[in-house]
């Protein structure tokens, strides 16, 4: 009689990352974009890329280097591919296929990839939203070497600057995602001392036109730091509409934010109420809302109290000073006074007089026909803090503008050009989770600079791949009807991947040999088994 014999297998959500990197094609799409020999080859770079997606978003900590160790007790062959064994995700097969993904050019070959999945959840990219963010580099690289033109590789270069600290090298990632879905459309690799301003600039020229044609991109989204001469110029020439805040620090910008009168201003979405401009900066005509927000308001608020406080304090103590101060004349004193009051922010002056003692020579008191010796005037009078003077700067604080070079209202609506705008924070919301201490590299880690950029690739990928299933995820519950459990044990049709991720955390695949071999999925609730049947067969299949 044959002995029985069980393997457990940790299944989780890989499948539905799995899943969804089958149903964009990507795996399929990169074997037939890029030429290889797989006579010389155990993995196909397809099959390599699945495999650092699914370690990167395992959410288990593991350096690109641990790879095999993550897939050590997973179902690679069901995940990746028939014939794959954890062994062949070794460093040395992935570390090539990095090389491989570098040599094709990983800006152009995302590019590719993210249109593809566009066009398979439906997606049309009207809208864009363009940022960067640094990332912290171990190892060594060119830092110490000047760059070099042309050479198509980034600069690795010291100074981390959220972090202060002048040792640690950086390397930053430029991504343009998509509204709906925030998924990313563009990545690109910079080098760690490329300013936005720069960057901006050489992406609106060399790629936001193939978004247009490929993707419909109508809008580009940035913040601030695109807000110069030189974007502005390059959106003209390319014929790009854009939206972006305006520097706070523009001269323009700050006139129109001081003589903001709040119960002028006209309601634009709930909390939010704006004054419409016309405006020309850089020879372009502009669009600008200034635009009041009681959020923005109610956040500043408690700080707005401290500064005024602490500005108070010290413009009270300057006047105590000058009213110990002795002036040789009348007009001395005046002119001190009126230095002192253009320095005020906060309190004024009120009930002013001068003062003039007499000295005398001799101690005593004076007779009354005496003649001083010297006079001295001295400042008095009463400090204030204007009632409005708060309410006037929590307004100015609770207000910023945007700016749009669509100025047609019918084409994009005052309300659409915030909501535009808001959308802003799904592309930070994207660094964010690239920076997660669970995902594949919250340092980065090879011994290649060109390694470096192929990673950041994979890394975008990832955050494609985990963008498009949440979608996915989102719009099968609203199409059907159907909810999960929120966090609190309440339905709802919304999760986010991670939370749906939480809930598959302890489905395991366990094979059971005994003369034939049998496979069981564990733990897979009714709820789940729902949700894989709402998303489709081959989510079901993986998990069967």
């Amino acid at each position: 009689m044959s002995e029985t014999a069980y393997q457990s297998e940790t299944l989780e959500h890989l499948g539905l990352v799995a899943g969804m990197f089958d149903e964009l094609g990507i795996g399929e799409l990169v074997d037939a974009l890029i030429p290889q020999d797989l006579a010389q080859r155990t993995l196909s770079v397809g099959q390599a890329l699945t495999a650092m997606v699914l370690n990167g978003l395992g959410f288990a900590n593991r350096r690109l280097y641990l790879t095999s160790h993550f897939f050590q007790h997973k179902p690679t062959e069901r995940l990746i591919a028939p014939g794959v064994k954890p062994e062949h995700l070794n460093d040395d097969a992935l570390g090539k296929a990095l090389d491989t993904l570098y040599a094709c050019g990983a800006t152009e070959l995302y590019r590719v990839i993210a249109a593809q999945a566009a066009r398979r959840l439906g997606l049309q990219a009207k809208v864009g939203h363009l940022d960067t963010t640094s990332f912290h580099v171990d190892g060594r690289y060119n830092s110490s070497a000047p760059p070099e033109e042309g050479a198509g590789v980034i600069h690795i270069t010291k100074g981390y600057s959220r972090d202060h600290r002048a040792e640690l090298n950086q390397v930053i990632l430029e991504l343009i995602t998509e509204h709906q879905a925030s998924l990313p459309l563009l990545m690109r690799p910079l080098s760690g001392n490329t300013s936005d301003k720069a960057a901006f600039e050489h992406t609106i020229t060399a790629h936001v036109g193939q978004l247009q044609v490929e993707q419909g991109l109508e809008v580009l989204v940035t913040d601030s730091a695109g807000f110069t001469a030189a974007c502005l110029q390059a959106y003209a020439a390319n014929g790009v509409k854009w939206i972006m805040s305006v520097p706070s620090t523009l001269k323009r910008a700050k006139e129109r934010v001081a003589a903001v009168d709040r119960s002028r201003m006209q309601p634009l979405t709930e909390g939010y109420w704006y004054l419409p401009v016309r405006e020309r900066y850089a020879g372009i005509p502009q669009r600008w809302l200034v635009v009041y927000s009681e959020q923005a308001r109610q956040r500043v608020a408690k700080t707005v109290t401290r500064e005024l406080w602490k500005r108070s304090e010290e413009e009270r103590q300057a006047f105590e000073q000058l009213g110990r101060q002795r002036f040789n004349c009348q007009e001395d004193a005046e002119a001190a006074l009126a230095s002192y009051q253009q320095s005020l922010r906060v309190l004024e002056v009120h009930e002013v007089s001068v003062t003039a003692h007499k000295h005398y020579a001799h101690a005593g008191r004076p007779s009354k026909d005496a003649v001083p010796d010297a006079l001295s005037y001295h400042l008095s009078g009463v400090l204030a803090a204007p009632v409005n003077r708060r309410a006037h700067l929590l307004t100015r604080r609770a207000c910023f503008i945007l700016a749009s070079n669509e100025l047609d209202e019918a084409v994009l609506s005052d309300a659409e050009v915030l909501a535009a705008y808001k959308g802003q924070a799904k592309v930070e919301r994207g660094f964010r989770f690239l920076k997660d201490p669970m995902f594949l590299a919250s340092t980065l880690y090879l011994k290649r600079v060109e390694r470096i950029m192929a990673l950041l690739m994979v890394m975008t990928v990832c955050l494609l791949v985990y963008a498009a299933l949440e979608y996915r995820i989102r719009q099968t519950l609203h199409h059907h009807q159907q909810s999960v459990s929120d966090q609190k044990g309440q339905p709802t049709r919304r999760p986010t991947a991670r939370w749906v991720f939480e809930l598959f955390l302890d489905v395991h695949l366990v094979t059971i040999t005994a003369g034939v071999v049998q496979t069981l999925i564990v733990n897979l609730d009714q709820e789940l088994k729902r949700l894989l049947e709402l998303l489709g067969s081959s989510y079901v299949a993986l998990y069967s």
